[in-house]
């Protein structure tokens, strides 16, 4: 047996037993009820019998579309936001207070306001994806616009390039590493947010599922 199977295959499955089992044991000690800390074994049967039923992945879709929906309308807002503030001083100096005030709040902390606002259903979620998203990938565009390099600006101003032209020949190239760095972060948030805002307010998709699952 190879050093690199031991290390990719052997380790992460020690690991995982040994997981599943501080697990089991915690439940043991501190006598919990499955319906607030359920084992393993009681997970991992859910899981198959939503498995079987196909339940899963009816509830997977909805989540997916949900996720699409959201991160698609946080794309199209923040990316052409970013280049406009990335390019306007004034106006970012204007809007930027009221971003840094808003941004540390947690998007799950909206829950409550946005359920009141659009009610139960898929718009909560919607709204909770989107805010998860819209920040790292407005910043990170803004950022990607300011790093661009001031000689390739000089080289479009010579060139006489304007509108449409600056943008897909200089701005975009320029900030793309930014913009998909922002776009990696998002993702990440995005997903996990997504989870969470089913749970509150929404009655389909994996974050109603484990909810309903512990009833």
């Amino acid at each position: 047996m190879t050093r690199l199977t031991i290390n990719k295959i052997i380790l992460p499955i020690i690991t995982f037993i040994i997981f599943l089992g501080i697990w089991e044991m915690v439940i043991i000690i501190g006598h919990y009820q499955p319906v607030l800390l359920p084992g393993p074994a009681l997970v991992g049967k859910s899981i198959w019998t939503f498995i079987v039923t196909g339940e899963i992945f009816q509830h997977l879709a909805i989540s997916l579309w949900r996720f699409v929906a959201g991160f698609v309308v946080a794309l199209l807002v923040a990316i052409p936001l970013g280049f406009l503030l990335g390019r306007n001083r004034w106006l970012y100096n204007a809007i930027e207070p009221l971003f840094q005030l808003i941004r540390p709040i947690s998007p799950i902390a909206w829950a409550p306001f946005v359920v009141l606002w659009f009610g139960i259903g898929s718009l909560p979620a919607i709204a909770i994806i989107f805010i998860a998203a819209f920040f790292p990938i407005v910043f990170n565009t803004i950022k990607g616009v300011r790093d661009i390099e001031p000689q390739y600006l000089k080289i479009a101003a010579n060139l006489n390039l304007t509108g449409w032209s600056l943008y897909r020949n200089i701005l975009f190239p320029g900030a793309f590493k930014q913009i998909m760095a922002g776009i990696h972060m998002a993702v990440g948030t995005s997903w996990i947010f997504l989870v969470s805002g089913e749970m509150i307010g929404a009655q389909s998709g994996l974050g109603f599922l484990i909810v309903d699952a512990r009833t």
